[in-house]
């Protein structure tokens, strides 16, 4: 049985905050590989000095990335299927920035396509570790709903 909530045992309003992760090197290098952006801001201090921010910041899709996972690694939702994302970028992600997830069920409803799963709407803040929400916004997530008994 895998861990987590059925549609059923999650109610509206409900709130989690998820475990914390420290941005490194490693990911911000990872990341440039997986999504082939080497763009100078994330990958040369020299440059990203002289720039808005001051200093590189990590991508902020990878921001999202680490949203999406922080919201796994909960393990509040029982085998989420992603329908979507409506996502805002606030503020710079920094290489030693700690970050976790906040998350709050905003809506739910019955599936009409698949009456065995469930679709919620949860609100979702990624903070850092000064509590400055850095990314925000809307996900949309079909659950399973409890399996009937015989």
């Amino acid at each position: 049985m895998h861990p987590g909530n059925f549609f059923d045992d999650i109610h509206l309003g409900d709130e989690r905050l998820t475990p914390r992760v420290t941005v490194t090197e490693g990911h911000v290098l990872a990341y440039a590989g997986v999504a082939g952006d080497f763009s100078p801001i994330h990958m040369d201090e020299i440059y990203a000095k002289t720039t808005t921010f001051g200093g590189r910041v990590a991508h902020g899709l990878m921001g999202l990335s680490l949203t999406d996972g922080l919201k796994v690694q909960s393990g509040f939702f029982h085998d989420g299927v992603a329908l979507g994302w409506s996502w805002n970028f606030r503020a710079p992600i920094r290489i030693g920035d700690t970050l976790q997830a906040r998350f709050r069920i905003a809506d739910r409803r019955a599936s009409k396509s698949r009456p065995t799963m469930g679709i919620l709407v949860i609100a979702i803040a990624l903070i850092n570790q000064h509590g400055e929400t850095v990314q925000d916004g809307e996900h949309r997530l079909m659950v399973p709903c409890k399996p009937q008994q015989e």
